[in-house]
């Protein structure tokens, strides 16, 4: 271990290089279970055993966060990879899926007063069907054949 630095002698009560205090992470002072201040160089609280925690590892996220968790499942990229969908085809899928939305709005949005409103309300959701379809269409024409490539 004395070849460590060169040109040092070796000491059996040091260690042959010494730790900076810089490259030790900062500690937390007050310990997060019971408040109390830690002791200087402890690694446990003295009042009631919890391990202390690193600067870095102290920060916690908003409280107001962990509410809006279950969004992660709705991810473009999560949703990519549970589907195995290529972007395009997951663009495309949306795109169909937005198309049947507008078809059901259409009929909740707007009224039928005579014949000539339900055939036009009928046209438009046959628009929007046909758009569907073709988005679906080009979802599975656009959607990869192999295995997902990482």
């Amino acid at each position: 271990m004395p070849g460590a630095i060169h040109d040092t002698p070796q000491e059996f009560w040091r260690p042959p290089v010494a730790l900076s205090e810089g490259a030790m992470p900062d500690m937390v002072e007050v310990c997060d279970q019971c408040q109390a201040e830690f002791m200087v160089g402890a690694r446990f609280c003295h009042v009631c055993g919890t391990v202390r925690q690193a600067k870095a590892d102290s920060l916690v996220r908003p409280s107001w966060t962990r509410y809006f968790q279950f969004l992660r499942v709705l991810e473009f990229q999560s949703v990519k990879d549970r589907l195995g969908l290529s972007t395009a085809s997951l663009i495309a899928f949306f795109m169909g899926l937005g198309c049947i939305l507008a078809a059901i709005l259409v009929g909740v949005i707007y009224s039928v007063q005579n014949f000539a409103d339900f055939q036009a309300i009928q046209l438009w959701r046959m628009e929007w069907l046909l758009g569907a379809l073709v988005a679906f269409v080009a979802g599975i024409l656009l959607k990869r054949s192999g295995p997902a490539e990482k």
